[in-house]
């Protein structure tokens, strides 16, 4: 899929060492968003993380992309929790380069891929959840219009403890033109992705846990 010189492509095995050296350099940009395991801290395995995807890819349950820009590594994008049926849904997770932050890949990348969901695919609705200090993502959802949904308390395990998250989504309905499109034209509503003020105070403060 190509938007300009935004390409998203399978990932291969083969990408293991540049995909390993660009998370190795850009190890401060974006470590406090990366999923850890809350069971310990493992040994991160690129080739081994690859492999799992395209396992996953293979059953059906994830589509792993590579993102490129002018030909270089920018960054990964994966789709994942794919559910037919009843459902028709599915999740998106990214993250870019920071050198090639603020030229606009990462909507591009996100509308090409929810665009192949609904339209290749057959999806109904896609969602994306992001922390609520991570200011490019949220401007990201913003940009394509995606709907927000909620708050979601310590709902996932980043950079080694339970994060908040908010949450977003489309549905095909809301989108026939096509998310790229759309975006393109300049047809998104500016208040769709707009937290409510009540989550925005929820998520400044500590989830109340019983000790």
């Amino acid at each position: 899929m190509r938007d300009g010189p935004v390409v998203l492509r399978p990932i291969r095995v083969r990408d293991a060492r540049a995909l390993e050296q660009e998370l190795i350099e850009g190890r401060s940009w974006l470590r406090p968003w990366e999923a850890t395991n809350p069971h310990g801290p493992g040994r991160f395995d690129t080739r081994a993380s690859i492999r799992n995807l395209l396992a996953h890819a293979r059953s059906g349950h994830a589509l792993p992309f590579l993102i490129e820009y002018e030909g270089q590594l920018a960054g990964q994008l994966n789709v994942s929790s794919i559910t037919y049926g009843s459902l028709s849904s599915a999740t998106i997770g990214y993250w870019v380069s920071q050198r090639f932050a603020g030229l606009g890949i990462t909507p591009t990348a996100v509308a090409l891929a929810t665009d192949h969901c609904f339209e290749g695919l057959g999806l109904h609705r896609m969602e994306i959840c992001i922390r609520p200090e991570n200011g490019p993502s949220l401007r990201v959802v913003e940009k394509l219009g995606f709907r927000y949904e909620g708050l979601r308390r310590r709902y996932i395990h980043i950079n080694n403890d339970w994060r908040d998250h908010f949450c977003f989504a489309l549905v095909h309905e809301e989108v026939r033109e096509g998310v790229l499109s759309r975006w393109r034209a300049g047809r998104v509503s500016p208040d769709a992705a707009r937290v409510h003020d009540a989550d925005l105070a929820a998520a400044s403060r500590p989830l109340d846990i019983e000790r």
